[in-house]
């Protein structure tokens, strides 16, 4: 599959999740662009989290179950599969983000294939393009092996790559331990990577209630909008300029459009649709985007940040895609389970990376130096102190030899680490220190409700990591290994590019 010559977005109306009316408008899209799907037939929604606590972070299973009938209405008899398949949060089960968004019944009611992709072997994808930060990825088999691969991402804010469209939502096509490889201050190259993996032939986003100003933890946004397109770099170049951003500004849609996966130019799409573009953006007017910078987000707070610029500072000054923006994550999680957090949070002094400022932490008061690349030399409550830089440069990272850390893992290292600091500095080791272990540090710290011990939340949160564990047991006394070594077969959603693909 070649990038389209000429991508098309689509503008629909659509105010409410009425399954019906949402089956009706992708048929039509689909029917509009000329597509059918065929061979193994994937949906890739955006379920990073979900449940009555995070009601709008994920896309809403009447918006899947559209796209589903909607596929099977444009079947020509040429689809040998039709699933759905994501890898949710970091740390958490899939099966656990799928309980809590209702896919279970909608799988029920309409017979369609799903995959937990933590739980399928993950196979070798080569990479040889100019520029890449790796030699090759891993990706779920079903990923790699999709002849029709569906897009359907949640129109979001994101603390780390100002929006989460469709290209962002590629970060759910790695498990745990690929996926945090590279999610740093280079995060929006490796999103750049991920695109070599596979191209959706369509892309339906779930507008209808979009998210502002964060990704774990929107606000809620009305739009009444689907969106629709095929190509990526098109399709959130639109979506970009609905709430008023050049599409330019947003790195990972700029490097895409670099190496040839598409314009960001909107003379070069064709926009169509019920609704103008126009007409879209007024819809939209006030939105607020996530790319908050640490320091300003906890003003005001019981919580000062200090940041300081991250390992290959000539490719940033700052770490968007690690630390800073977990623990905004972070915090907000907590004020979501326990309204009091804010008021129980001691008075702190956060800092990440290369820090050379003054840090006015006064007695008592504790200092958290997070992440691998965190350094700071000056004097605290008198005493001199050194945090030195534990950072690894990228290429000691073998995705071959990444390791899963599990959340009791986590919850026990991070214990460890709070009681032997004893009442000095903390040091949270990791790149990135991921939004699990600063929610877990954080509730220690501040003896705020821990997520992880919600009362409602145990029972599912056992059962599906339970049940993730069997499966994986199970796999390796088969002997089905979790990583597949050497190139594997592609499926016909992989992309071909060539010289005459790249821009002039």
């Amino acid at each position: 599959m070649k990038p389209n010559v000429r991508p098309r977005v689509i503008l629909r109306h659509c105010p409410t999740y009425d399954v019906e009316r949402i089956r009706t408008i992708v048929r039509e899209g689909l029917e509009e662009l000329g597509l059918h799907p065929s061979g193994r037939t994937l949906i890739k929604p955006n379920v990073v989290s979900s449940g009555p606590m995070f009601p709008h972070a994920y896309t809403r299973p009447e918006f899947i179950e559209g796209v589903v009938l909607a596929l099977r209405d444009r079947d020509e008899g040429k689809m040998t599969e039709l699933a759905v398949g994501e890898r949710c949060g970091i740390t958490l089960p899939t099966r656990l983000a799928f309980d809590g968004a209702g896919y279970y019944p909608m799988f029920k009611r309409t017979g369609v294939k799903h995959y937990h992709f933590e739980e399928e072997p993950q196979v070798e994808i080569p990479l040889t393009h100019e520029g890449r930060l790796r030699d090759y990825l891993f990706t779920p088999e079903p990923v790699a092996k999709a002849d029709f691969f569906v897009n359907c991402p949640k129109f979001k804010s994101h603390p780390w790559t100002t929006i989460t469209f469709s290209m962002k939502n590629y970060i759910g096509i790695q498990d745990d331990r690929h996926r945090l490889i590279d999610h740093d201050h280079r995060l929006n190259e490796k999103l750049g990577d991920l695109q070599y993996i596979v191209q959706p032939q369509f892309i339906a986003i779930d507008a209808i209630t979009a998210g502002e100003g964060r990704m774990l933890t929107p606000i809620p946004f009305d739009l009444g909008l689907i969106v629709m397109g095929n190509n990526q770099v098109a399709f959130d170049s639109v979506c970009a300029r609905i709430i008023g951003l050049d599409p330019r500004t947003i790195d990972h849609v700029r490097i895409a459009e670099d190496r040839g996966f598409g314009p960001s130019d909107l003379a070069s799409v064709e926009i169509t649709g019920d609704v103008t573009l126009e007409q879209a953006q007024e819809r939209a007017h006030g939105f607020k985007v996530g790319l908050v910078r640490v320091e300003k987000y906890f003003e005001g707070s019981k919580i000062t940040a200090y940041a300081g610029p991250p390992p290959d500072s000539e490719a940033t000054d700052y770490c968007w895609g690690g630390c800073p923006g977990a623990i905004e994550e972070a915090i907000e999680i907590l004020r979501i389970f326990d309204k009091e957090a804010d008021q129980k949070m001691p008075r702190m002094h956060v800092v990440f990376g290369a820090y050379e400022g003054p840090i006015d932490a006064k007695p008592g008061e504790r200092v958290v130096f997070i992440g691998d690349c965190a350094t700071w030399q000056g004097t605290l409550e008198g005493k001199p102190v050194q945090i030195s830089s534990k950072y690894k440069s990228r290429d000691t990272k073998d995705p071959y030899d990444a390791k899963h850390s599990d959340i009791f893992a986590k919850m026990a290292s991070v214990t460890a680490r709070l009681s032997f600091a004893g009442s000095g500095p903390i040091r949270l080791e990791g790149c990135p220190v991921s939004v699990a272990e600063q929610v877990l540090a954080l509730c220690t710290l501040g003896d705020v409700n821990n997520p992880y011990f919600e009362p409602s939340e145990m029972a599912r949160f056992n059962k599906a990591y339970l049940m993730w564990k069997s499966v994986v047991v199970a796999r390796r006394v088969t002997g089905k290994p979790y990583q597949v070594r050497g190139p594997c077969s592609r499926g016909e959603a992989a992309p071909e590019m060539d010289a005459s693909d790249l821009p002039t």
